[in-house]
């Protein structure tokens, strides 16, 4: 009998350590996250001027700690799938919105041929369909997604993409995404 308790109590203590050990690690890991966001939030050096040149769509948000497009790519680099930022605010160029009614715009990160993707949230604004090429102040949350074969075809066609263009379309990617609450769009 002594033998079984002795085992028993090892084994809880063997439990209780290593379940310690977890919370702790994931306590260091949402520090990380939450230094990551602070750290982002106060060095934003993207510089606008001439505000008044802008339409706001969504909420308006107040202008300060702003990233510039090159920022938010290198922020981006830093996340993996699942991982999401909050109040993030950025300039950059719209390079592609949905044609059927601008609920999607795709932009620049700085980094060649990725871009992010943003939605807008609760679908409770869209943007101009002939927005390309115009300069804007995002403000929502920054995340990372895999996305489907599906839904990568369907974003295909609403961007207006060929049959065999879309047929192309075998594997699934991860994406940077944002979901915006306020857009400031520069009128040209």
């Amino acid at each position: 009998m002594r033998k079984y308790i002795l085992t028993f109590c090892a084994l809880t203590c063997f439990v209780l350590t290593t379940n310690a050990q977890t919370k702790k690690d994931n306590k260091t890991k949402t520090e990380k996250a939450s230094s990551l966001q602070v750290k982002t939030l106060n060095k934003g050096t993207a510089k606008v001027e001439n505000i008044q040149a802008y339409q706001v769509y969504g909420e308006s948000f107040d202008i300060k700690n702003t990233l510039t497009k090159n920022e938010l790519g290198k922020l981006y680099d830093n996340m993996k799938n699942g991982d999401s930022l909050e109040n993030i605010q950025f300039t950059s160029t719209i390079e592609s919105v949905c044609k059927k009614k601008g609920c999607w715009m795709k932009v620049d990160l700085g980094k060649g041929e990725e871009q992010s993707f943003v939605r807008f949230k609760d679908y409770g604004f869209f943007m101009p369909l002939d927005g390309e090429k115009a300069n804007v102040i995002v403000h929502g949350k920054a995340f990372v997604s895999e996305i489907s074969v599906e839904k990568l075809r369907h974003y295909a066609e609403d961007a207006g993409q060929s049959k065999e263009e879309i047929a192309k379309i075998t594997k699934p990617q991860l994406q940077y995404n944002f979901e915006a609450d306020g857009v400031y769009l520069k009128e040209n």
